[in-house]
């Protein structure tokens, strides 16, 4: 999935692809993995080799420039990839889970 045009994009002026966000350290192209391509926009997740901090950025290039946007997260490149195509969490499911761990905590604080 990776190609030289990808490895065009990791320059100085997109600080999220280029140096990592927690610790500063600089990363190589290498160290990213692309997890999906469409024209000209790259999904692209990170993991800092110094702190092991992962981002996850979606790098676009057009014909004004090239622009990204990032996330740092605790996923790992599987993980995004596992769940790229679940269903999204609702409001009810939301509101399911809390009224579940409400019902459980009175449990468990009864029991002791």
């Amino acid at each position: 999935m990776q190609n030289d045009h990808f490895f065009n994009l990791f320059d100085e002026n997109l600080k999220i692809v280029s140096h990592c966000p927690v610790c500063g350290s600089s990363y190589s192209p290498l160290e990213a993995r692309v997890l999906a391509e469409k024209s000209d926009a790259h999904l692209v997740h990170i993991r800092c080799r110094t702190c092991q901090t992962a981002v996850l950025a979606v790098i676009m290039s057009s014909s004004i420039g090239v622009s990204s946007i990032g996330l740092i997260t605790d996923l790992s490149s599987d993980d995004v990839l596992k769940f790229q195509d679940a269903a999204p969490v609702t409001t009810d499911d939301v509101i399911e889970l809390h009224q579940l761990l409400t019902r459980e905590k009175a449990l468990i604080d009864k029991l002791t």
